[in-house]
């Protein structure tokens, strides 16, 4: 496993980030006893970072996987919060569940303009004071909006960045993929550590995934790089990608051979965007929302092109 520090912050981490999302009660809905192997078998193989947040209601796998692991380990989480009120609750809320007197990283979640951050500056100083504190060890932002990414680039108190970034611009609010780069390239230069997400594109990508994963490694402002991971299989490609090594040809077979869905998240506005783009006529408007034929789709993944608030996703 090759690892690296994020930023100016100090803090060393695997390149490969235990993207957490997808384990858990909003996607695949594993079990917490299996959630937390695959984590745990992750830490054995050498990572030794987990990205979370708190609205994907998985702190007890997390804090399961890590019941009697005694090196260290890099937690990041995320909080809607704006108001310091409600922070402090999320902070506490996160050290409670996850069993944890510290926060390695906390983030402002899915953060999208300069506004945006102006309207959740209560909640940002709230961190900074838990930070000196000795209750957060860096504090920062997740965001899909290049906008975002360029503000916080320009924030001093800012020291971590988690934006999306991909091969094909999937998901980016409001530009292109070479306006994300430039703007995670200033930050990155400002001393800002930044660990990507969405590599593969919400799984859009994942028919090429090696590829995709080493066009985000390659960029030299990215640290390291959030992938989820639903499987044993999964877990150890991913591992030995990220460790330079070809994975057991049994496990990538099993990992390409994998029957996958179209997920729409619950967030869909029932814009209508991705029903003109799908060319195989395989989504629909029902119930203010987009819906999918399993039996049309081919999970071209043309639609999350049209989608511009990313809920379209392959699991």
């Amino acid at each position: 496993m090759f690892y690296t520090t994020l930023g100016a912050s100090g803090i060393r981490v695997s390149r490969l980030c235990f993207g957490s999302l997808t384990i858990g009660p909003l996607q695949a809905g594993l079990s917490i006893a299996t959630g937390a192997s695959l984590i745990r078998r992750a830490l054995e193989l050498g990572v030794n970072f987990i990205d979370t947040a708190q609205c994907y209601a998985n702190y007890p796998y997390i804090k399961a996987a890590l019941q009697g692991w005694q090196e260290a380990v890099v937690v990041a989480t995320k909080s809607y919060d704006y108001t310091a009120a409600g922070m402090a609750r999320s902070l506490e809320e996160a050290r409670r569940e996850l069993d944890r007197d510290v926060i390695d990283i906390f983030l402002l979640h899915e953060q999208e303009t300069a506004l945006t951050l102006a309207g959740h500056r209560p909640a940002l100083e709230y961190l900074l004071e838990a930070k000196e504190r000795g209750l957060v060890r860096a504090v920062g932002i997740s965001s899909h909006a290049v906008a975002a990414v360029r503000a916080a680039a320009m924030m001093p108190e800012i020291d971590i960045i988690h934006p999306l970034y991909n091969q094909a611009g999937l998901g980016i609010l409001d530009g292109s993929r070479e306006e994300m780069l430039a703007a995670i390239t200033l930050a990155h230069t400002n001393g800002k550590g930044i660990y990507a997400m969405k590599a593969l594109g919400g799984g859009h990508l994942v028919s090429s995934a090696r590829q995709a994963l080493e066009f985000v490694l390659a960029t030299p402002a990215i640290d390291a790089v959030a992938v989820g991971m639903q499987s044993m299989a999964e877990v150890e490609v991913n591992v030995a990608w990220f460790s330079g090594r070809e994975p057991a040809a049994e496990l990538l077979a099993e990992v390409q051979g994998r029957k996958r869905r179209l997920l729409v998240e619950d967030w869909c506005r029932g814009c209508g965007s991705c029903v003109k783009r799908c060319p195989q006529g395989a989504l629909e408007l029902a119930g203010g929302r987009a819906v999918v034929d399993p039996d049309k789709c081919i999970l071209c993944g043309y639609c999350a092109g049209a989608c511009r608030d990313f809920c379209l996703k392959v699991i």
